[in-house]
């Protein structure tokens, strides 16, 4: 049987605005729900017995045809994390974190395998691969995410990687045939800047029964534009609507921040993408 813990209000509560349905079966949802991005850090070192584990944790995360198409950069070099900021729009918090992972959509193994084997890997090359390298990258890296959040740590992811592809591969000595999917910077929390949980749309925006649903679509959003509103007003932040926000950031290849030339660089960096 399985004990149950009281809901944790720090994290239903502060996603939704709303009391949590029940309680939640393990703590663990509790972790799960008050996931936040950290992006100031404490000067605590991470361990490499805890790299160790996390990755452990990454590579227990489902991988399509067990193919495993990914590899993991652990950069703790001041230098190198200087340069990496600076391609990722100078994001300090990549210089200034203990421990800056570069998650890398690696189909450059199994073309050595296949090179060895004398087999043609020109699957490679296809869309459905950049698809199932890109998914089981994400995979894998949320779930060592989890694994440092469980040790106490805190991350943030880095998208920032994909403003420069092509040098961010050279820095950091990719070879051809992979690229450098996003980064996540990991360190203990710096308990003076603490990071706060982020309100997220309402279920009924994102949860759809049997087919999907527009019935509750926009009375989702309008609730969720309020909350978030709030949230950073309380934050001495920018409160603009986070329908107008979002909708700001695709409004056109201009604010993709470099990231609209993404399949020349792909390609540059050895995968067609046919």
């Amino acid at each position: 049987m399985i004990s149950s813990v009281p809901a944790d209000p720090t994290g239903w509560e502060a996603r939704y605005g709303t009391r949590p349905p029940s309680d939640i079966p393990d703590e663990a949802f509790s972790h799960l729900l008050r996931h936040r991005s950290v992006r100031a850090y404490g000067d605590q070192p991470v361990a490499d017995d805890a790299l160790s584990w996390a990755i452990a944790a990454a590579q227990s995360a489902s991988s399509s045809s067990n193919l495993q198409p990914w590899s993991v950069i652990a950069v703790r070099d001041r230098g190198k994390q200087e340069r990496l900021a600076e391609l990722a729009g100078d994001q300090r918090h990549v210089a200034q974190a203990p421990l800056f992972l570069a998650w890398v959509a690696d189909w450059s193994r199994l073309r050595r395998l296949g090179l060895a084997q004398h087999i043609p890997t020109e699957g490679t090359d296809y869309l459905e691969s950049y698809t199932i390298g890109a998914v089981d990258t994400a995979l894998a890296a949320q779930n060592a995410a989890i694994a440092f959040e469980l040790l106490g740590m805190g991350i943030v992811y880095i998208g920032g990687m994909r403003n420069h592809p092509e040098a961010v591969a050279e820095e950091l000595g990719l070879p051809s045939g992979s690229f450098v999917l996003f980064g996540m910077c990991v360190g203990y929390p710096d308990p003076s800047r603490p990071a706060e949980v982020k309100p997220r749309l309402p279920q009924a925006a994102v949860l759809h029964h049997g087919r999907y649903d527009l019935s509750q679509e926009a009375a989702a959003v309008a609730d969720y534009d309020r909350r978030m509103s709030q949230f950073q007003r309380s934050r001495q932040r920018d409160d603009q609507a986070w329908s107008r926000s979002a909708v700001e950031r695709v409004r056109g290849p201009e604010a993709l921040t470099g990231r609209d030339r993404l399949r020349e660089a792909v390609n540059n960096l050895g995968l067609k993408l046919t």
